[in-house]
């Protein structure tokens, strides 16, 4: 029987399907690892090809490449007397668990997880590594997790979220730290947001790292270093817009490479505007302005749309003005459109197709409108406090997207929640109908528990009947959505985390509230 003193889990920095830079970095932490006096040497699945490469492990090439390449670094690991884990043809090791996954983080699920394997380790040694930085970010973040146990201790921990790769190392003589198990908080009327303060705050901490890593992995698989956010003065651009601005710090590229383009239309408010003005100016990005009202008439001439109708086609023009501008400026500057929707929008479908609807990548995609309110008032006494007094103001103000004439004062006008209702309880209802599959009966009556005082039966009924009404007919939308990593347990990829046909029917979800 093999025994061993010195173990190791190996994190390291992935390329997609590039087998030959993947080896290159497996061999170097073998050989550093060896050099450490490691035994055995454990990495993630898929490391020589990374695990999120889809169809193309279909492919003939790749796959005998990959098993060359793991030829190879096996020879060298006897070679250095070093034990490696790298594919499913690794045997089992008495006394050691190994747990390899391919794992994208989500938000309180690194401490669920932590638990869990602390409790596994009981009467052993639990030795547990996923794929890190390079994975794709199509739909999730893979931070790299690589931890060590030994009877519900904690030998090693990693830090996540690196854009480097790792090698943990362990001494299985070592006394270790317990762990405690974990117990979930949430707010029976803020599913998304913890009561917690201080749970609160690590889940703003995690939602923001997610975003941001999710967005560095991006620029660097396309080699792009430019990026265009439209900003609005309101709340999900302002999000975008802090979250690019910490992927540039990251990545070591100035924040003048950020464009921060407001587009001021019919709508606009002095107040959003101001904002957005502050906003782009205080965190050092290039802002520019470009007025729509004049582009949005000419185009309603060319279509013979009577300019004094505020209906939907005036609406969704000025939307689709916005884009195509981010759209054609990125195209001459060779940057990308970071997208600014959030997931309660996605889910009502409160956008206009391929305008607000569309960009190259979306950072927001993940986030409910009630956690990103509570993200960047985070933000504001946090990483961004220099500019706290511009971020309280954007919270505090109407969500609105702003696109019928202020009123006489210049005012805001249009009001998001006047029209579709409350997002405190329509992300209330999408937690329960994704997360959970509630029947709309039952997540009706828990919302009457949570919302009693505020809300009263009628208007809660009502304003669940909208939610399912725009939830079903508005998937064609989501069936097309911009890439975004996803940051909690609900997701409305169409990717795999939410697979619905555009053409279902929500008549027996409705029947459901009679």
């Amino acid at each position: 029987m093999q025994t061993f003193s010195r173990i190791a889990a190996a994190v390291p920095r992935v390329w997609l399907a590039d087998v030959d830079k993947n080896q290159s970095e497996i061999l170097s932490l073998m050989h550093e690892a060896a050099g450490r006096g490691v035994q055995l040497l454990v990495f993630p699945p898929d490391a020589l090809t990374g695990a999120t490469c889809g169809s193309l492990f279909r492919q003939e090439l790749l796959r005998e490449r990959r098993e060359a390449a793991a030829e190879e670094i096996r020879q060298e690991a006897a070679r250095l007397g070093i034990r490696v884990f790298l594919d499913g043809r690794d045997g089992p090791v008495e006394g050691i668990a190994i747990r390899r996954e391919a794992r994208a983080e989500e938000v309180t699920g690194y401490r669920f997880l932590r638990a869990n394997l602390a409790a596994e380790s009981k009467g052993m040694v639990l030795l547990y590594c996923s794929s890190g930085y390079g994975e794709s970010t199509q739909d999730g973040v893979y931070a790299g997790s690589a931890l060590i146990f030994r009877d519900g201790r904690l030998l090693a921990e990693n830090p996540r979220f690196r854009r480097s790769s790792t090698l943990l190392v362990a001494d299985l003589g070592a006394e270790g730290t317990p762990v405690a198990p974990y117990v979930p908080q949430t707010g029976s009327r803020s599913p998304f947001v913890a009561d917690d303060p201080d749970e609160r705050a690590l889940r703003c901490e995690e939602v923001f790292a997610i975003q941001t890593t999710a967005l560095c992995a991006r620029l660097e698989h396309i080699r792009c270093r430019t990026a265009l956010v439209g900003i609005s003065g309101g709340l999900d651009s302002t999000l975008a817009l802090l979250v690019c601005c910490a992927a540039f710090d990251a990545l070591g590229i100035p924040r003048e490479n950020i464009h921060a383009v407001t587009m001021p239309g019919f709508g606009t408010s002095g107040r959003t505007h101001g904002n957005a003005w502050q906003l782009m100016e205080k965190l050092g990005t290039t802002p520019r302005e470009i007025p729509i009202a004049e582009a949005v008439s000419g185009h309603f001439k060319d279509i013979g749309q009577d300019p004094s109708l505020r209906d939907v086609t005036f609406e969704n023009a000025q939307a689709r003005e916005r884009t195509q501008i981010l759209m054609d400026l990125s195209n001459r500057l060779g940057g990308i459109v970071v997208g600014t929707g959030d997931l309660s929008e996605i889910a009502l479908g409160w956008c206009t197709y391929n305008g607000d609807h569309m960009s190259m990548y979306n950072v927001n995609g993940g986030v409910p409108k009630t956690l990103m309110q509570t993200i960047v008032s985070w933000a504001a006494q946090g990483p961004f406090s220099a500019v706290g007094d511009v971020l309280r103001d954007i919270v505090a103000t109407p969500i609105s997207p702003e696109l019928t004439p202020t009123d006489a004062e210049g005012n805001i006008h249009q009001k998001t929640e006047d029209i579709i209702g409350p997002y405190e309880l329509h992300d209330f209802f999408l937690y329960h109908l994704v997360r959970h599959g509630r029947r709309p009966a039952a997540i009706l009556t828990r919302a009457k528990d949570a919302f009693a005082g505020i809300y009263g039966e009628e208007e809660i009924k009502k304003w669940l009947k909208t939610f399912l009404k725009r939830f079903f007919s508005q998937q064609f939308k989501r069936s097309c959505s911009a890439d975004g990593p996803k940051v909690g347990s609900v997701s409305l990829s169409p990717r795999g985390a939410w697979t619905m046909p555009s053409d279902a029917s929500a008549a027996l979800w409705l029947s459901d509230l009679d």
